[in-house]
Order: structure tokens, then sequence, then C-alpha cells
């Protein structure tokens, strides 16, 4: 069948479908007819790192890009790309809009880019230009005589976020609650609002998209899955290891789901490609990580994963954590330590700055960090030395390290340095504006 891979920047599970008062009724509507996933997991909580792994099914150590695109890294073998995969077995691949695995979307393997890039437009109206452009695709693909895989990217909801909504703006900040992770201000509840924006941007987007796809001759034939690369651009979240940075909203549309509504399974990133695979009959490639929940789509089986794992290496600078989860506990440990936040590798804003004028920078952070995710869903009490967890802390410990050696990650490498690719943009860490600074 077709394949409608639509995503978004930035989003974590901030939408309406995951209990958010964000107004996102279309991304409603599409869970209303998915399954919907309430415990997936991104494998890198930065920008090029979580497509990489989503769209190679293996880890961003394994594929190689540990850090962003545009700054100079790459993965190792472009074959590896969903799309390039796809392509090899007859379907045709088609890009819309944004996509952050590669500097030049050309070496990614689609046979069409049909991305639109106005210059004197607004990331928003690029956004709802190219999902015309993508509905307009998609209405006119039958009778090609193939299907199709279809990325359809957004830069919605990145910051800059919009500062007006095109006069159709009825919220205020003064009934806006910002992230649990910020402290209630004007200011920050402001900054949420900005968010709040952006994402109805990007569900006018999807709605644009769905209205194409409804036609029932391609509706019949086609599954959709909607996610975003990780947590949402504001402290603690964007580029953590906490569940506030790699939780994703995932959903899933296809024809005859037999299982729509929410799935409370452990899944990560790395195995929807397997899973698509399943999905449509279509052979899987050999170099595929992740575990395939085909079957849980049917009502099978109850547990794909007894953990699921997550990394960061470099964003605007070096910060390397590798992290394992399970269904109750959390193991995050940082390498090459820093003894406080690293405030470059934090996107620029207004929930940015309150932190940092309140001290945050001063604040030490922890070299190995144990959660127990029921009692403490939040990640605020570390259990590393807590006697009552050392079983739990030496299981999770041994696991993560087998997985590392198994992986080959470059993590295990004397003194825990990854060099950068040559040329890469690095920003020092001292930094706190990433975009703008001097790089090293």
């Amino acid at each position: 069948m077709n394949i409608v891979y639509i995503h978004t920047h930035d989003s974590g599970r901030y939408i309406q479908p995951y209990g958010y008062n964000i107004p996102t009724p279309n991304l409603m509507e599409l869970a209303k007819q998915s399954t919907l996933f309430r415990h997936c997991y991104c494998a890198g909580p930065t920008c090029s790192p979580s497509r990489a792994a989503l769209l190679t099914g293996t880890a961003p150590h394994v594929n190689g890009m540990l850090g962003l695109a545009h700054r100079g890294f790459l993965m190792k073998d472009y074959n590896m790309h969903i799309s390039s995969y796809l392509r090899g077995v007859g379907y045709e691949t088609v890009l819309c809009g944004v996509q952050h695995e590669a500097p030049d979307a050309g070496m990614l393997g689609y046979d069409r880019i049909i991305t639109e890039n106005t210059p004197a437009a607004s990331h928003g109206e690029r956004d709802i230009q190219n999902a015309r452009s993508a509905a307009e695709y998609i209405r006119n693909s039958a009778g090609r005589g193939k299907n199709f895989f279809l990325s359809f990217g957004m830069f919605s909801t990145h910051r800059e976020f919009p500062t007006a909504d095109d006069g159709a703006d009825t919220e205020r900040q003064d009934y806006i609650m910002p992230p649990h992770v910020m402290y209630d201000t004007p200011a920050n509840r402001e900054d949420m609002l900005g968010y709040h924006r952006s994402a109805k941007t990007a569900d006018r987007c999807v709605g644009i998209v769905m209205e194409a796809l409804s036609a029932p001759n391609i509706e019949g034939n086609t599954a959709v899955i909607f996610t975003t690369d990780h947590g949402i651009a504001f402290p603690r979240m964007k580029c953590s290891l906490y569940d506030t940075g790699i939780g994703v909203a995932f959903m899933l549309k296809f024809p005859g789901n037999p299982k729509k509504g929410a799935n409370d399974i452990l899944i990560s990133h790395i195995d929807v490609f397997p899973t698509l695979c399943d999905l449509c009959g279509i052979e899987k490639p050999g170099w595929l990580m992740g575990k395939s929940f085909y079957g849980a789509l049917l009502g099978g089986t109850d547990e794909i994963n007894s953990e699921i794992f997550a990394e960061v290496t470099y964003h605007a600078a070096y910060e390397p954590m590798r992290c394992i989860r399970t269904a109750r506990y959390k193991l995050i440990r940082r390498y090459d330590f820093h003894s406080a936040m690293v405030p470059s590798n934090t996107d620029d804003g207004p929930s940015k700055r309150f932190l940092m004028e309140a001290g945050i920078i001063s604040r030490p952070v922890g070299r190995d960090m144990l959660f127990d995710l029921h009692l403490d869903p939040v990640e605020r009490e570390n259990l590393v030395n807590d006697g009552a967890y050392t079983a739990v802390y030496n299981d999770l410990s041994a696991r993560l390290s087998d997985y590392m050696e198994r992986t080959d990650d470059p993590l295990n490498a004397v003194n825990h340095r990854v060099p950068a690719p040559s040329g890469a943009k690095i920003n020092k860490l001292g930094c706190i504006h990433p975009i703008d600074a001097d790089f090293e």
C-alpha cells in the first residue's frame, strides 16, 4: 500500500490527542482513525539523529548521524534511508517540505522533490504551501501504476514561534499553561502561546493533506503515520534524555485497522521501518535494528520491547549521553562529564532566559541518573545512591553497557570522546545562543 509520513519539528506529545489543551482538531480526527501510541520514544532527541534513526531503523551511532546535518554531520550510507530502499522495491518516493537527514535532499534517494521555498514566506506559510503541494500530488497519484511513499515535513513547531496568528488569534497568555518543567510566569506563558500558534499551523497542514487522502481510491490503500522528531524546544525537553525529550507522538492509520485507539506498548522510532515492511508486505533489509510491532496492531502481543535506548552526542555543542528506558525505570548516563547544563544545547527563547537568569547554569547535573517512573514520572528524584534500587541500577547499567558494546557505540572508545567530522560547526560549551554563537 501507499505510505504517507507526516512529521513536525519539536512537538513531543504536546498536541490535543495526548490530552493537552492545544487546538489541533485535525490531529484529533486523525487520532480517532488511528492507533495512537502512548509510549513511543525517539532514538535521539535532536533533529537529524532522530530522523535518521526512524528512517533507517537503526540507532544514530550505527547509521552515523551523531549531530545535525546542516552543521556537517552525515549518515554513513544513504542507501539505508527508507526512501532509497522503497524506491528499490518499486515505490515512487516523494519528498515535500522539510527533511533533516542530509545537507542536500538530493542525497536521500527520492524520485521527486516538490518542496516549495518561497523566499518571502514565513516558515508557517511555506508549510501551508507544501501541504497544498503534497495534497495535489496525492490527488494526482491515481493511475500512476505504482505505490508511493510521500514524506511531508513541516518546520512547525520549531522556533522561532509565530508572534501573531494571521488575525485569528483568540488565545491569550493569561489562560495558557507552560510545560510542567517551567515555572508559571507571564513570559513563560507567552512563550507557550507561541508554540500553540505554531501547532495550529501544523494542524492546518495536516488537515489539508488528510482531506486529499480521504478519496476512496486512495484512502483504502494508504497507510499514514504522524510523528515528530523529539520533545518541544523548551529547557529540559528537546536535547534531553528525560521523557520530555525522547517522548514523541506517534499515530498509525491504515485500512482495516482492528486496533484503533490508545496503545500502551513500549516502542522506539527504530521499530517503525520494520513495521511498515510487514504492513505493506515488503521484505525487510538486513540492517534493521528495530522490532516490528505489526503483531501488536493485530492484537497478538502485549509487549514488543523490554527496553528502548536513546542517545545524544552532538547538538549545537558536544554533550554525549545515553539512556536505557524500560516500562518502569530509566537510567541516563552522561560522558565527557560537564558539571552543569550545556546552554547552547537548549534553543534560545524566553523560557531559557528565565532559567539562565534564575541561575540554572550553576546547578550540578548528575553523571548517572536513575528514575522510578511509576513513582516519579517527572524524573526529579535521582535514585542512584538509594540502596533499595541497587539491583535495578546494576541491571540497567549492565544492559546499557552490553547494548553499547554490541552496537559498536563510539563512546566506548578511550576517554569517551567522539570527534566531530572535519569542518563541522560545533558551539563552544558556554555559548547561550545556539544559532548566533561563535563556533569552536
